[in-house]
């Protein structure tokens, strides 16, 4: 009986490393020329790539790569800090990893065999949004479950909670709300888009095909407080206020704006950056400003004045940075929205 247990017990372990192998990877890595992983089980299979996630805990000064455990070929296609923990969501998953380990473990979480556009972070959880299949929300360790049926015929963009418990979400065809844990929907904007959402003492500002978005009444109504005849590509908190990326159509470039009387009236911080038509983002941690920038990740010390180069560009990709307290994460990415 025992050799039989040790045999299937082998057995197992050589399954879950030929899953691993068979898992849907792409063609391409982020800074790496390393080839796509095959079909077949060797030691190949398991070489982990590089310059997939970067991480500075020194505010810039220094960089390492947060990348071994990953497989090969697992591009991202999103990000988020969630807790403790750091996770990825790509073609055929999700990755976890423990947030604050300089050398990361990654486990993929075999319970939710899909490709994962979006992260979102709620206070019953994480959520998880599939193109092919819609929201995913994790209910206990390693369970999920389908959720927010009602709106299965709208194309998500992205999910946010406010501070009171309410949900939005955004889609292709504007703004959806829900103050029940997503049982029912309100639908209060149908103007275009919207990508991205933040909250900060109770105002909410989103992206949108026409610039940026800001509401002061929970999301009942809102208004355009950015419009250059192009589209918004990011919106953040900062200390005091609130910081914003929109599309140009007149210079054809990115410009990177600040407000800081609650999304009211802006003020451009980029004069000092190369312009750009792929300024992807813009953090903040402690009182430095951090812009992802086709060129490199630059940091601004005196609120936009000027700009500094602290990490060249890898690739030809952009920086997309996200933070997590005093981390910095920088995953290289396609130049685009």
């Amino acid at each position: 009986m025992g050799i039989q247990v040790l045999s299937f017990l082998l057995l197992l372990q050589s399954l879950l490393s030929c899953q691993q192998a068979h898992d849907n990877p792409l063609s391409t890595t982020f800074g790496s020329d390393v080839p796509s992983v095959g079909p077949k089980c060797s030691a190949n299979t398991l070489a982990t790539t590089a310059n997939v996630v970067l991480t500075s805990h020194d505010e810039g000064e220094t960089w390492q790569d947060f990348s071994a455990g990953l497989p090969v070929g697992k591009q991202v296609d999103c990000f988020l800090t969630y807790k403790s923990e750091a996770i990825l969501g790509t073609a055929d998953g999700i990755y976890r990893s423990a947030a604050t380990l300089a050398s990361p473990g990654w486990a993929k979480d075999f319970l939710l065999y899909e490709q994962i556009n979006g992260l979102y972070a709620g206070r019953a959880g994480l959520y998880a949004y599939s193109a092919r299949n819609g929201f995913f929300q994790n209910i206990a360790l390693g369970v999920w479950t389908k959720t927010f049926s009602m709106l299965e015929n709208e194309s998500f963009r992205t999910m946010m909670e406010a501070a009171d418990g309410t949900l939005f979400i955004g889609t292709d065809n504007g703004i959806f709300k829900s103050t029940d844990n997503g049982k029912t929907w309100k639908h209060v904007y149908e103007q275009g888009w919207v990508i991205k959402m933040v909250e900060s003492n109770g105002v909410l500002l989103c992206t949108n095909q026409q610039g940026i978005l800001r509401s002061s009444d929970g999301g009942e109504h809102w208004d355009l407080v950015i419009s250059e005849g192009g589209v918004g590509i990011a919106v953040e908190v900062i200390d005091g206020g609130f910081a914003a990326i929109t599309y140009n159509t007149s210079s054809e470039t990115r410009r990177i704006r600040i407000s800081t009387d609650a999304g009211k009236t802006w003020q451009a911080i980029d004069s000092d950056l190369p312009p750009h038509a792929n300024i992807a983002s813009i953090k903040q941690v402690g009182q430095n400003f951090f812009c992802g920038h086709p060129v490199g990740i630059y940091r601004s010390s005196d609120r936009g004045k000027t700009w500094k180069l602290i990490l060249p560009s890898i690739g030809n990709k952009v920086f997309n940075l996200s933070v997590c307290g005093k981390v910095i994460y920088a995953m290289p990415k396609d130049a685009g929205c």
